[in-house]
């Protein structure tokens, strides 16, 4: 069995420079240790996958100008994860508001190439199928 997420759960992402935080809304969500379940669905860059600080990777436009304004030296920019597609897998035997329950094994790709993932699903007893 592996955890279930919830809101206030810890994220990072394989190019930002800082932790990240998933914000579910409680509408319409059971509540699991005190905070709102999290689907696949919570996917949404800043309303539910907040900032990971800087970026460092090369193909994000943001990274690309502040190399170019530093005359071609690796220079991060600011992150606003661009995450278009669910997590993935989510908990198959298990749903939250009408979508696979997000559990803590899943990933989330941000369109620039970064590979979002859970560090700690803001559950210690909860787990889902």
């Amino acid at each position: 069995m592996v955890a279930q997420v919830v809101s206030g759960a810890t994220l990072s992402c394989s190019f930002g420079m800082s932790p990240g935080v998933l914000t579910v809304s409680p509408i319409s969500r059971v509540q699991v240790e005190g905070q709102p379940a999290a689907n696949i669905r919570d996917h949404i860059p800043l309303a539910n996958i907040s900032s990971f600080g800087l970026c460092r990777c090369p193909a994000n436009p943001v990274v690309v100008a502040a190399t170019v304004a530093a005359m071609g030296v690796p220079t991060p920019g600011g992150c606003v994860p661009s995450t278009s597609t669910p997590w993935m897998p989510g908990a198959l035997g298990a749903t939250t508001a009408g979508s696979p329950s997000l559990d803590a094994t899943s990933t989330c790709l941000c369109t620039w190439g970064g590979s979002i993932r859970i560090v700690s699903p803001g559950t210690v007893r909860s787990h889902v199928a």
